[in-house]
C-alpha cells in the first residue's frame, strides 16, 4: 500500500501523523511511505530522518493526496485538504465530526473511507488512540489555566499552590476520565486545592483509591456542578462521550456567579465544548473574555508540545496503521472489531451512530459497510 503524510496546516499544528519509526515499520512491511516535505519539522523529525527510514520526500500535499491509498494524519483533515480526498481513499486522523457539519459533509461527498482516531476501541472498553493526546492535554490543563491565571493575562492573579498564609487557588475538574485524572494529579503537584466530578460512583471510588488524599472528588449533580464552580478559581472541562458532542456543564448565566477574572480551561472544544461559552481558540490567541471569565480553549492543545505528542500518537497508532496497510481496511476491520468503531465514513454513507445523532444524518451499520 502507498501510504502517504502530509504536512499539518491547522494553525500552530506541529505535530505529524507519522514519526519515522513508524515509516520505517512501515517500509519493512513492504509498503511505499511518501511524506510532504519538512511535515516533522515542527516534532523535531528533519526530512532526512524520513530519507534514513526508506520513506520518499514529497514536494507538496497535493502530490501526496493525488497518490496515497491511505493519508495518515493528526488533525481532521482542512477545507483545502478535503477538496484532495477521493473515492476509495483511506483516511486515517482525527476527525470529531459531531459538532463539525461541513467536514462531514466534505468527507461525505469525497467518497473516501474515514477512520477516527478517537473512537477506535479497546477490549477494556478505553479508546487507545485517544487516550495519549488526552493525557497530554490534561497535563497541559493545568499548566495553561495557571498561565491564564495571572493578572497580566486577565486572570484573577492567583498563584496554583499560594505561599505561607495565603492559601491555593480552588480548581474544579469536570470529568474524571482520563483527561481529568491528569489534569487533577498536575494540578495538585502545583500545589491547588482541587476536586475531581464525575457521575461515575465506582469511578470516584478509583480515584479515591489510587490518590488518596491528592485530591477531592464529588458527584456531578446539576447543584453541586454550580455550587463549585461558584467558589473555582479555575474550571477544567474534561468531558468525554465518544465520537458525540460535548454536553453543555456550565451555562453563560452561571459565569455571573463566578469570581471575576476566574479561568475556565475547555478541553473538550474539538468535540464542541462544555462550555456554553466556548469556541475555538488557536495557540497564537488561546484566550478570550465573557462576562469577567477568562477562556482558554485550544481545540489542538497537545500541538504546544508537538515532540512528545507526535511520539505518543506514533506509538499508539502505528499498529492499526500496519494492519490497515497489511490487510486493507475491510479486512483488517473485519478482523478487529475494535478497529471497526473507528469507522466513521465509508463511500458517502456516515457509519458512526453518536454523529449520525448529533446532525441528524441516516448511519450505514458499519457491519454492511464492511460489504459495501
Amino acid at each position: 500500500m502507498h501510504i502517504g503524510c502530509p504536512k499539518e496546516i491547522k494553525p500552530q499544528e506541529y505535530r505529524v501523523g507519522l514519526t519515522p519509526n513508524a515509516a520505517h515499520e512501515a517500509v519493512v512491511h513492504g509498503h511505499k511511505v511518501t511524506v510532504e516535505t519538512s511535515a516533522g519539522d515542527g516534532a523535531g523529525f528533519p526530512d532526512q530522518a524520513y530519507i534514513d527510514a526508506g520513506a520518499e520526500i514529497a514536494g507538496n500535499a497535493a502530490d501526496i493526496f493525488a497518490a496515497a491509498d491511505m493519508i495518515v494524519k493528526v488533525k481532521e483533515p482542512q477545507p483545502v485538504e478535503r477538496k484532495m480526498l477521493r473515492e476509495g481513499q483511506l483516511l486515517f486522523t482525527y476527525l470529531h465530526l459531531a459538532p463539525d457539519p461541513d467536514q462531514t459533509n466534505d468527507l461525505l461527498e469525497s467518497g473516501c473511507t474515514a477512520i477516527a482516531y478517537e473512537t477506535v476501541t479497546d477490549a477494556a472498553g478505553g479508546l487507545p488512540l485517544l487516550a495519549p493526546m488526552s493525557e497530554v492535554a490534561g497535563k497541559l490543563a493545568p499548566q495553561v489555566g495557571a498561565w491564564t491565571l495571572q493578572k497580566a493575562n486577565g486572570g484573577r492573579g492567583v498563584l496554583m499552590g499560594g505561599v505561607p498564609g495565603v492559601g491555593p487557588a480552588r480548581v474544579v475538574v469536570i470529568g474524571g476520565g482520563v483527561v481529568g485524572t491528569h489534569a487533577a494529579r498536575v494540578a495538585a503537584g502545583m500545589g491547588a486545592d482541587v476536586t475531581v466530578l464525575d457521575r461515575s460512583l465506582p469511578r470516584m471510588r478509583y480515584l479515591d483509591d489510587a490518590f488518596g488524599t491528592q485530591f477531592k472528588t464529588g458527584f456531578a449533580s446539576a447543584g453541586n456542578t454550580a455550587e463549585l464552580v461558584a467558589a473555582a478559581d479555575m474550571v477544567v472541562g474534561a468531558v468525554l462521550i465518544p465520537g458525540a458532542a460535548a454536553p453543555k456543564l456550565v451555562t453563560r448565566e452561571q459565569l455571573g456567579t463566578m469570581k471575576p477574572g476566574a479561568v475556565m480551561v475547555d478541553v473538550a472544544i474539538d468535540q464542541g465544548g462544555c462550555f456554553e461559552t466556548s469556541h475555538a481558540t488557536t495557540h497564537e490567541d488561546p484566550i478570550y473574555d465573557v462576562d469577567g471569565i477568562m477562556h482558554y480553549c485550544v481545540a489542538n492543545m497537545p500541538g504546544a508540545v508537538a515532540r512528545t505528542s507526535t511520539i505518543a500518537l506514533g506509538n499508539a497508532t502505528m499498529p492499526f496503521m500496519l494492519a490497515l496497510a497489511d490487510k486493507g481496511w475491510r479486512q483488517a476491520c473485519e478482523d478487529d472489531a475494535h478497529l471497526l468503531a473507528g469507522l466513521n465514513v465509508h463511500a458517502g454513507k456516515l457509519t458512526y451512530y453518536a454523529v449520525g445523532r448529533a446532525l441528524g444524518i441516516d448511519v450505514l451499520a458499519p457491519s454492511l459497510a464492511l460489504k459495501s
